[in-house]
């Protein structure tokens, strides 16, 4: 069997995701749209189980889905969805002296990461997910996805 295609342009997808979010969310490089894309996927990591987390993976494109699993400690329990002031004080936490995450970052990540998946198949793990996912990646506005 070939190399499937998600890993062989696996860089090339990550760098067009990272140029949407970017733009997206109105940063200036590459690397504070990475601390920001990070900073959204390990604070909704936290709020599931390895299995629900290795589900929810699977619909990301290849180096999404690893830096969403990247050094994740599976023996921390999960914790609850919050309001979405508290989710974006997390998501600003994550090496706060370098993290320009914003009040609409999380809606920012979601925008783009709806551009790089297959949504039906997105949205079909997040509705079995705890409740709090779906709203976690919601974007009200669909002319932006």
């Amino acid at each position: 069997m070939p190399m499937p295609m998600e890993y062989q342009h696996a860089s090339e997808a990550f760098e067009r995701f990272l140029a949407d979010a970017r733009d997206t969310a109105g940063l200036g490089t590459r690397n504070q749209t990475y601390t920001v894309v990070q900073s959204v996927l390990l604070t909704f990591r936290r709020r599931l189980d390895v299995h629900q987390a290795i589900r929810f993976a699977n619909v990301l494109p290849p180096v999404l889905r690893a830096i969403f699993i990247a050094d994740w400690d599976t023996t921390v329990p999960a914790v609850s969805f919050e309001d979405r002031e508290t989710l974006t004080r997390e998501v600003q936490a994550l090496r706060p002296h370098h993290n320009f995450a914003t009040a609409a970052s999380i809606t920012d990540v979601a925008t783009a990461l709806r551009r790089h998946v297959d949504v039906t198949r997105f949205e079909a793990v997040l509705a079995s997910l705890p409740e709090g996912a779906v709203a976690f990646w919601h974007v009200a506005d669909p002319e932006r996805t």
